[in-house]
């Protein structure tokens, strides 16, 4: 097993670091205090990323799965979702509150490029999507939602009322989860594209945070909006043999991504507590750790856990490029990541005192941002469920 990156992959790394060093990390703390304030100097950022990825933006994630699918012979690879993982980190490395703000580099393109048909695909080319699931009293458990949508002639109608919608401001296009029918449970969810002026969508608010400033958090409702057929992303049918499968194909997706996040933090905070405590706490990686002062033997158990991170983010990935089935891997990475993330920044802070406690350094906010990467997406406990249904191999109704 090659736990080795591609020279070419390493090269995107550094590029996405070397920027997080030259432009985003200088304007971090600006945008962390002037909350919901656009940060118009990621407009050339943005540029820059559509040359490299030919306008996709990231609605190349997860377009390769279903291609290698349909490819038996196309060999293993290192595709899309292995090249957004290894830049992700190199963004976040600089601010991952910037990098959820970036026009469309967004959860919701990875979205599109999960269920979207072709036509779709070329039709949403070069769109900012934002991704709507979460709703009030409906949080981790994403098969209940309430979100209803139905189908009026050529339109459907949409219902209901979304909260924590990251760049739902912003962006161009928001994909909304809704149910066809509540009666049939999971198997009606479908994902909308609705394009922002849509009449009946408004965006209600704002929410102020703890971490990530830098990103819009917005709370949005939909009253009778109607949304043309066209834009149901995937299969209208309800199929109950699929049940949730379609829509949750989406997360797998993603959840490396969000997983990539907490490992861009983590190394940030890692790097920066090693420079600030090189005097002090020197490491020395030849003599056992039972030798070892406890601030060094605490930054080695913080290393590997980082370690243990950043390979099972990767495994996903590569087996999302691959067309393997990576639902149980795609949540352990984003369980063990954010868990170890949020862990790293607090520990470093208190290795770090007074210094990492204060706003002279950007360790204070990585350890706020890095919250938010357990939770979204799937908290720590919805991903341990769905790995020990998929170990145990039960059901969601087996096993709740």
């Amino acid at each position: 097993m090659n736990l080795e990156l591609p020279k070419k992959l390493k090269v995107l790394g550094d590029m996405a670091q070397n920027l997080s060093v030259e432009m985003l990390r200088p304007i971090s703390r600006k945008y962390d205090l002037a909350e919901h304030e656009y940060p118009k100097e990621l407009d050339l950022v943005s540029s820059m990323l559509d040359g490299m990825n030919d306008g996709e933006g990231g609605a190349g994630v997860g377009a390769d799965q279903s291609k290698q699918k349909a490819d038996k012979n196309a060999g293993i690879r290192n595709g899309a979702n292995m090249a957004a993982v290894v830049g992700i980190q190199g963004f976040c490395w600089g601010d991952v509150g910037l990098l959820l703000t970036l026009p469309r580099q967004g959860l919701g393109n990875a979205a599109i490029g999960a269920v979207a048909n072709e036509e779709q695909s070329k039709r949403f080319q070069g769109k900012w999507a934002a991704m709507a699931i979460t709703e009030p009293g409906t949080g981790s458990d994403s098969a209940n939602i309430n979100t209803t949508a139905r189908l009026d002639g050529d339109h459907y109608i949409l219902n209901g009322e979304k909260i924590f919608v990251t760049a739902g401001e912003r962006a161009d296009i928001v994909v909304v989860w809704a149910s066809l029918d509540k009666q049939a449970g999971r198997a009606a969810i479908k994902s909308f594209a609705v394009e922002r002026g849509t009449p009946g969508m408004e965006v209600t608010r704002l929410e102020h945070k703890l971490g990530i400033k830098a990103s819009d958090t917005a709370s949005i409702s939909f009253s009778d909006c109607r949304v043309h057929k066209s834009n149901l992303l995937g299969n209208p049918e309800i199929d109950t043999k699929q049940g949730f499968g379609g829509v949750m194909q989406t997360f797998d997706n993603t959840r490396p991504l969000v997983a990539a996040m907490a490992v861009g933090v983590a190394k940030a905070a890692l790097d920066r507590t090693k420079a600030l405590l090189k005097d002090s706490t020197p490491l020395d990686y030849s003599k056992p750790i039972y030798n070892s002062s406890a601030a060094e033997a605490e930054f080695y158990r913080m290393e590997a856990d980082w370690e243990a991170a950043r390979l099972l983010t990767l495994q996903a990935a590569w087996m999302a490029d691959n067309g393997l089935p990576n639902s149980m891997e795609a949540s352990m990475a984003k369980a063990k990541a954010g868990r170890t993330c949020n862990g790293i920044t607090l520990k470093c802070v208190e290795l770090c005192s007074g210094l990492g406690y204060s706003e002279d350094e950007l360790l204070e906010k990585w350890s706020r941002d890095s919250k938010i990467l357990d939770i979204f997406e799937g908290t720590q406990q919805i991903q341990q469920l769905i790995v020990a249904r998929r170990l145990l191999n039960l059901s969601s109704s087996e096993l709740k």
